[in-house]
C-alpha cells in the first residue's frame, strides 16, 4: 500500500494513514480530540501526537468536551504534573478554553459536526491536483474556518493548523491519487471536485 509521505517505520503512523486520516468524521468527541492533538501538535510534530496520544486522553478525561469545560486551575497544575506530558501551560490551557468554545457552538448548531460540515456543505473536497502531490499548507477555506474559530473564541488554531484538521477529519481529501485510501474515502460520503487553480489563499509554505 501508498502511504502517501507518510513515515512508513512508524506503526502508529501508518494505522493512524490507514484507519483514521481523511475518514469522514461525525462524531464530537473525536472533533474535539482531533482540534486538542492539533493545539499541541503547533511546533511540533505529528508522530509525537500519536505517541503521546493515551496520555492526553488520560489528562483531558477521554476529550469529553462537557468535563474538559469545567476544569480549574488544579486541574491544569494535575495536567502539566502528568508523567511524559508536552508541559505547555498555555496549550493545556488553550484546549480547556476551546472545551467552552465547544459548547457554545453545539448550543447554536446542535452539534460541532453540523457547524464544520456546513463549510462544505457536507461534502468531501477533492481540489484539482491535490492528489498528485500539490498539497499546500493552508488555503481559502482552512482560512475561512480559522477566521471563525477566532472570532468565537478557539485559540492555536490558525488556517495551517485548520487545514490539517479538515484533512484529518476528511472534509479535504488529501491522499494521493495511488493511495488505496484516496478511492476508499471518496466511496464513504458525497464529495465535490474543484479546481485548484480557483483555491483562495493557498500558501505551499509557512
Amino acid at each position: 500500500m501508498s502511504y502517501c509521505d507518510w513515515d512508513t517505520t512508524d506503526e502508529l503512523c501508518l494505522r493512524y494513514h490507514d484507519e483514521e486520516w481523511g475518514v469522514p468524521l461525525h462524531d464530537d468527541r473525536g472533533q474535539f480530540e482531533f482540534l486538542s492533538l492539533e493545539v499541541m501538535q503547533c511546533g511540533l510534530n505529528w508522530t509525537m501526537m500519536l505517541h503521546k496520544r493515551e496520555v492526553f486522553r488520560g489528562c483531558f478525561a477521554g476529550f469529553d468536551y462537557d468535563a474538559v469545560a469545567a476544569f480549574g486551575p488544579d486541574d491544569v497544575e494535575r495536567i502539566l504534573e502528568t508523567p511524559g506530558m508536552i508541559r505547555s501551560r498555555r496549550k493545556v490551557e488553550a484546549i480547556i478554553s476551546n472545551a467552552r468554545c465547544f459548547q457554545r457552538v453545539r448550543a447554536e448548531f446542535g452539534s460541532f459536526d453540523a457547524y464544520l460540515w456546513g463549510f462544505s456543505d457536507g461534502k468531501t473536497i477533492l481540489y484539482n491536483k491535490h492528489a498528485d502531490g500539490w498539497i499546500p499548507v493552508s488555503n481559502g477555506l482552512s482560512a475561512r474556518v480559522a477566521a471563525d474559530l477566532r472570532r468565537r473564541g478557539f485559540k492555536y488554531l490558525g488556517p495551517t493548523t485548520v487545514y490539517s484538521h479538515l484533512q484529518a477529519c476528511g472534509i479535504i481529501n488529501d491522499h494521493s491519487r495511488d493511495c488505496p485510501r484516496y478511492a476508499a474515502v471518496n466511496a464513504l460520503g458525497p464529495t465535490v471536485e474543484k479546481r485548484r487553480y480557483l483555491e483562495k489563499g493557498v500558501r505551499h509554505y509557512e
